[in-house]
């Protein structure tokens, strides 16, 4: 069975408000679910890839078992399934032969969400400084994740400003939501506390000696996301300095 690439799915259209998302996410999830009894017979955790599921997904691969959470609990133990939260699993690669995807396990562990920020920045090798938290914006409440696998951490947006700047991303046949590097810019600006970027030369600095920016990408970068991420009206000088440097 070929693995569900399910943020492929999610992101097919761009700039998809927040509540096409969550629709698009629960129809992904009744097809998955639908697939475990595919051909009368049950999917086996190795097909799941590195998807995460929930509980139910797993209840239907383990029908037969009276205690599906002592056979998960076992799974854990053994190392063939991550806890990535409460209700939310992934198979070990070991077990799938698939690499886990931190950026597909974001979008999965709390959504609607896209990966941006520091964690957006460095992906695209913007940043020299590796990233230990992986950094994501949504919708809902700003929430913190911990698991095996590391740090999640989740910043609250407005709706509307949310499907600005989204791109769908491939990377070692995994598909996911990620914010542009316009957008995660953005993103790491305007939600950094006490961070005053009134001037250009203060923009500058920022870039250059805190975050030591790529430069020459900088410059290159699509003025047009810049400017319609000032519609949060927060910090719109800091937004608009930055679309007159570029230009």
């Amino acid at each position: 069975m070929k693995r569900i690439e399910t943020s492929k799915s999610i992101a097919r259209d761009e700039q998809l408000f927040p509540e096409q998302i969550i629709e698009k996410i629960g129809i992904i999830y009744s097809c998955f679910y639908y697939l475990c009894f595919k051909k009368g017979r049950m999917m086996t955790l190795s097909e799941i890839g590195n998807t995460p599921v929930d509980f139910a997904v797993l209840r239907s691969i383990f029908p037969d078992h009276k205690s599906v959470h002592n056979k998960i609990s076992e799974l854990e133990k053994s190392g063939t399934l991550i806890r990535l939260k409460k209700g939310m699993y992934v198979v070990s690669p070991k077990e799938s032969g698939i690499l886990l995807s931190v950026e597909l396990i974001a979008n999965h562990l709390y959504g609607p969400s896209y990966v941006s920020m520091q964690s957006a920045l460095r992906y695209y090798g913007l940043i020299p400084e590796s990233v230990y938290t992986l950094h994501s914006m949504t919708t809902k409440h700003s929430r913190v994740f911990k698991n095996s696998l590391g740090k999640f951490e989740y910043t609250q947006c407005p709706k509307a400003y949310f499907p600005i700047g989204i791109r769908h991303e491939t990377k070692d046949d995994t598909a996911f939501l990620i914010a542009s590097p316009e957008k995660a810019l953005c993103d790491l600006i305007l939600h950094t506390p006490n961070l005053n970027l009134r001037f250009q030369k203060n923009i500058l600095t920022y870039l250059e000696e805190y975050l030591r920016f790529d430069m020459e990408a900088f410059y290159r970068m699509d003025s047009r996301i810049f400017e319609q991420c000032t519609q949060m009206d927060k910090k719109k000088a800091a937004i608009m300095n930055i679309v007159k440097i570029i230009k």
